[in-house]
């Protein structure tokens, strides 16, 4: 004798299950889109890496114009500016970022240059040594906006030349100095004798993430249409 199935699913499960779906659907849409907007903005970043290289001089830039751009820039370091960033980790030794600015040749301002890694000393007191040409200097790397995401641990973010993370702002209000809205982070390649370490890592655009929160968004989408159907199917007597 044959299985004899009817569907008659109730109001209520049934606005339930469509919004449960209408949500899911809307959210894994909105996952692709920024997984797409990513990926644009991965290509966009190759594709500049990829471009002229552009000369930064003391008038003032818009950030939007170089960033993720390959800059040059010539001047003299300003030790006395200099600030480390704390809890920096290369090949498992805690150390510093350490950042300078860049008095320009033509002007009195500034560019903040990450200059690479350091070592930290043994006592927490004492800062490492870093050594620091005198003369002008010319310097290749890629602009950067600082301190958009950060997790800062207490509210000292501060304590000396010492910080827990750099934004362009925060160093505006500490420093005495007119810099430009965007940083260089030094090439690997330079020919400086400094002992820093200059290992970039590549931007993480997270496309990948945003595509598998789509996937997971679209699977409970499906596993809601399938509980729907299930409980709602009976036999029919």
């Amino acid at each position: 004798m044959a299985l004899r199935l009817r569907f008659r699913p109730g109001l209520w499960p049934t606005l339930a299950a469509a919004g449960g779906i209408a949500l899911t659907l809307a959210l894994g849409n909105w996952q692709l889109g920024r997984g797409q907007e990513k990926s644009n903005l991965k290509a966009q970043f190759e594709q500049s890496a990829q471009s002229a290289m552009i000369h930064v001089s003391a008038a003032a830039l818009e950030a939007r114009d170089v960033e993720l751009r390959r800059v040059e820039a010539r001047g003299t370091f300003e030790p006395k500016y200099a600030v480390f960033i704390d809890n920096r980790v290369l090949r498992g030794v805690v150390g510093y970022h350490v950042v300078m600015p860049l008095k320009l040749d033509d002007g009195s301002r500034y560019v903040l240059v990450n200059r690479g890694w350091v070592a930290g000393t043994r006592d927490r007191s004492l800062l490492p040594d870093v050594k620091t040409p005198a003369a002008p200097v010319t310097i290749n790397g890629l602009a950067v906006v600082p301190g958009r995401r950060f997790l800062e641990l207490s509210d000292q973010t501060t304590e000396g030349s010492v910080w827990q993370n750099l934004t362009l702002e925060r160093y505006r209000q500490a420093m005495p100095i007119a810099i430009q809205p965007f940083l260089i982070r030094q090439d690997q390649g330079s020919a400086l004798a400094d002992g820093l370490v200059r290992e970039w890592e590549a931007p993480d655009y997270g496309v990948d993430k945003h595509y598998g929160y789509a996937f997971q968004w679209f699977a409970l989408a499906a596993l809601i249409l399938v509980i729907y159907l299930v409980t709602n199917v009976k036999r029919k007597t």
